[in-house]
């Protein structure tokens, strides 16, 4: 179970086999290198940073935003005396509280005006260097390059967590997959009389587990790929021998009512975190979490309530691992001549950066490394500060 073939199945494979057969000896994997962990959540569609830490301290915000901008006590919530973090993340107040939770306003990859969301994405996935959207020549994943800098990394080190084909772990690098689908059937009957073999053993119990997963049913409820069960997931993995794992949250193509069409996603989100510290437990500590969109949104809202393509957006960081508690970023301001092609949010930084440094900070990787191969091309610049 070795190379790029098992980054796709091998992990099905080996929990559909161990719950089949209670005469298989389950295969035991070496301990990933070091104890951080590193989650990393792709948020599809292009996530509105103005609409969810709004900069209600810029005077410019209401004259853009005349419905959807905010103040302290009417839509928001005061973070800082300048952002304020949209309401349909209040759930996510008590990490900012407790310094477990951040974000980078004003980032973006250097793929910034033809704004499509399928070449966004993959350049945000494959962490290249052309402004054109032309991926590296390998058409990998940041990620899966970073892994093979990784010394001692196995198959099982990194996980893609979810349905969604993660470029981010595409790539030589052998790593897992798991997604809550139907590829095993297992009856009740059948489930009945595993769970009597495997009763006392609960390495079997655990695979059976696993199964149950994978067919679709978890006793007898179905199993819903949420943010919730994405990362109940995750954190299984990084609490075993994974130390990084993926998975993707869709959702943030806000057009129009955006007020309403952000509800969604932001409990998608705001789950998937929370399940992650729950999950976790003492290993949310040494975790840390970034999620990241293709692009960010106009800074005017259009005539639908809503607002289009963009350039400049947000980052959210999360775990015990980062420095939260604050925003990050060089605040270019949303005042007529400092928007981008006079539209947009200004970037101000690279979005890989932030990300190279959270590699630096869980994973060990060098600069040369960061730099030269699994960001080619980015200038990593002075430490940010963003981990704990």
């Amino acid at each position: 179970m070795t190379g790029p073939a098992f980054s796709r199945r091998a992990f099905l494979g080996t929990a559909c086999s161990l719950a089949a057969s209670p005469l298989v000896t389950p295969v035991v994997f070496a301990a990933a290198p070091g104890e951080t962990r590193l989650v990393v959540i792709i948020l599809r569609g292009g996530m509105d940073g103005l609409g969810v830490v709004q900069p209600y301290g810029d005077a410019g915000l209401s004259s853009l935003r005349p419905s959807l901008g905010r103040r302290p006590g009417n839509g928001i919530a005061d973070l800082d005396g300048f952002f304020g973090l949209a309401d349909p993340f209040a759930d996510l107040l008590p990490l900012w509280k407790a310094g477990e939770l951040g974000f980078v306003h004003a980032v973006s990859t250097p793929y910034r005006n033809k704004r499509s969301h399928f070449d966004g994405q993959d350049f945000l996935e494959n962490g290249g260097n052309n402004t054109d959207g032309q991926l590296t020549p390998a058409r990998d994943g940041w990620l899966n390059r970073a892994l093979s800098r990784i010394p001692g990394a196995r198959a099982d080190t990194a996980m893609a967590v979810g349905q969604d084909n993660l470029l981010l772990l595409n790539g030589d690098a052998p790593t897992g997959s798991w997604s809550p689908t139907n590829e095993l059937s297992l009856e009740d009957d059948e489930r009945r009389l595993l769970s009597l073999l495997y009763a006392g053993d609960p390495l079997f119990q655990k695979a059976l587990e696993g199964a149950e997963r994978l067919s679709g049913r978890t006793g007898d409820a179905a199993a819903r790929e949420t943010g919730k069960t994405l990362a109940q997931f995750t954190a299984e993995q990084l609490n075993g021998p994974s130390r990084i794992a993926a998975f993707s949250l869709g959702g943030w193509d806000t057009h129009k009512k955006q007020q309403n069409a952000l509800l969604r996603p932001a409990k998608q989100l705001s789950e998937a975190l929370l399940t992650l510290k729950s999950g976790l437990g003492r290993n949310w500590d040494r975790t840390a979490v970034i999620a990241m969109t293709e692009f960010g949104r106009t800074a005017r809202e259009n005539g639908s309530g809503g607002t289009d393509h963009g350039t400049g957006g947000a980052m959210v960081l999360a775990g015990g691992a980062l420095r939260g508690g604050k925003v990050f970023g060089n605040w270019p301001g949303l005042g007529e001549t400092a928007l981008y092609q006079s539209r947009d949010l200004m970037p101000t930084d690279d979005v890989r950066r932030y990300a190279a440094w959270a590699l630096a900070g869980t994973m060990g990787l060098d600069r040369s490394s960061l730099a030269e191969f699994v960001f080619p091309g980015v200038d990593l610049g002075s430490d940010p500060g963003i981990m704990a």
